[in-house]
C-alpha cells in the first residue's frame, strides 16, 4: 500500500470532536457494517453530497481512515476500501491473544496508575451504560468502540512495556483486528466481551497475574470466533442499497 497524505488519527470521542473526525467515525462505521464492498472506490463528491458536508472535512477522513488501515490509497486513483484475506486476520488476533495476555499480566504485577484505573473504570462504567438499553444499534458502534479502545489501551499503558505496546499496534495494522473497529455487533457477543473486561479488571486489581492473563488470551480469541462468524455470515448474504451511508439528521 501507498502511503497516503498524512493526517492525525482519531484518539477517540470527545465532547469536543472536530466535524471531520465527526465524518470518520461515520464513514468507519459503515465501512464495518458492509456497507462498503473490499476493493470498493470511495469517491470524495459522492460522500460529500450523501453527508451533507464539504468535501474538505471528507478529505480529513478518508486520510484518518487510511492512515488506521481501513483504506488504500493509490496516487491518482484516490481511496478504496482495504481487502484482507481471512487467514490475515486471523493470525492478527492469534498473535494478539499473546500479546494481550502478557500485557494484562504485565499489568497485573505492576500495578495500575491512578489515570490507569479512572480510565478503565470509566470505560465500563460507560460499556455498563449502553448495554443497559437492552439492544444496540449500528449507531452505537463507534460508541463502543471508544469504550473498548479505551480499556485496552489504558492496559497496555499499565504493562510499562514499549515494546510489547509496538508489537500490538503492529497487530492492529490489519485493521479488523483494531481495538477501535468493532465488526462483529451482535448485542449478546459485546454483552460477553464486555463481561470479560469486568473480569479482567477485576483481576488486575487483585495483582493476579496468572488469572489475568489467562482471561485475556481467552477474551481475544473469543473476539476472533465471534468476526469469522460475522465475515461467514456476511459473505453468505449482499447489502441492500437502503443501508448505504447516508447524512445524519
Amino acid at each position: 500500500m501507498e502511503n497516503a497524505p498524512t493526517a492525525s488519527q482519531d484518539e477517540g470521542l470527545t465532547p469536543n470532536r472536530t466535524r471531520s473526525l465527526s465524518v470518520a467515525d461515520r464513514i468507519r462505521s459503515a465501512i464495518l457494517c458492509g456497507d462498503f464492498a473490499p476493493g470498493e472506490k470511495l469517491r470524495e463528491v459522492h460522500l460529500s453530497e450523501t453527508l451533507g458536508v464539504s468535501r474538505t472535512p471528507i478529505r480529513s477522513a478518508l486520510q484518518a481512515l487510511a492512515a488506521e488501515g481501513l483504506l488504500d490509497y493509490a496516487p491518482n486513483r484516490g481511496y478504496a476500501v482495504r481487502s484482507f484475506q481471512t487467514a490475515e486476520i486471523v493470525d492478527a488476533y492469534e498473535i494478539r491473544a499473546m500479546m494481550e495476555a502478557l500485557a494484562a499480566r504485565f499489568a497485573a504485577e505492576r500495578g495500575l496508575s491512578d489515570a490507569e484505573r479512572a480510565v478503565i473504570e470509566g470505560a465500563l462504567a460507560d460499556g455498563d451504560r449502553l448495554l443497559a438499553k437492552g439492544s444496540l444499534h449500528d449507531d452505537d458502534r463507534v460508541t463502543y468502540g471508544s469504550i473498548n479502545f479505551a480499556f485496552h489501551d489504558a492496559i497496555h499503558s499499565a504493562a510499562r512495556c514499549r515494546m510489547l505496546g509496538e508489537m500490538i499496534r503492529l497487530c492492529q495494522s490489519v485493521a479488523p483486528s483494531s481495538h477501535r473497529n468493532i465488526v462483529a455487533f451482535e448485542f449478546d457477543d459485546v454483552r460477553r466481551r464486555h463481561d470479560d473486561h469486568h473480569r479482567i479488571y477485576d483481576a488486575i486489581l487483585a495483582r493476579d497475574s496468572y488469572r489475568a492473563e489467562i482471561l485475556m488470551r481467552e477474551h481475544v480469541a473469543s473476539v476472533r470466533s465471534s468476526l469469522v462468524r460475522s465475515m461467514l455470515k456476511r459473505a453468505a448474504g449482499s447489502t441492500p442499497p437502503s443501508s448505504r451511508l447516508s447524512a445524519a439528521g
